[in-house]
């Protein structure tokens, strides 16, 4: 099998997991701040669904690095989300890029990032990062085409 006929996971979906130390900890993070429920739990961990896909928080007794980003929702308006879930407790964290479009500052706790890869035919995408209870860096992002 080469690359061109498409490997073993070619088909397969990814699915993000991520690790909590303190698992009712997260569960009210993500009910409060990012207003999801899980769809599905067991001991071990939580299942969230967003969109057509989905990810888990489960139960660990490592500690997130938080070292870079573990997980992005794409979202059409990245202004909008940002300020609704500031309104609900959400702290973003500001990071000074190389390649930011504009060579500018974050405005506002948004990034715009020239080249990341949003989507197919964008020239990169605007995102705000936040960590939630555990430690996880996580993402919003929208293209910039």
């Amino acid at each position: 099998m080469n690359a061109s006929d498409g490997g073993p996971l070619v088909r397969g979906r990814p699915v993000t997991r991520l690790p909590a130390q303190d698992l009712e900890r997260a569960r009210r993070f993500y009910a409060e701040h990012l207003g999801l429920e899980p769809v599905d739990e067991r001991p071990g961990g939580l299942l969230y669904q967003c969109g057509g896909g989905h990810f888990v928080v489960f139960r660990s007794g490592g500690a997130a690095t938080g070292a870079f980003t573990q997980m992005c929702w794409q979202v059409a308006d990245v202004d909008t989300v940002v300020a609704e879930l500031r309104r609900r407790g959400v702290v973003f964290e500001e990071y000074e890029l190389p390649g930011l479009l504009g060579g500018g500052q974050p405005e506002d706790g948004i990034t715009e990032v020239e080249g990341n890869y949003a989507v197919t035919g964008a020239r990169g995408s605007r995102g705000a990062w936040f960590r939630d209870s555990e430690g996880n860096l996580l993402a919003v992002e929208a293209p910039v085409m």
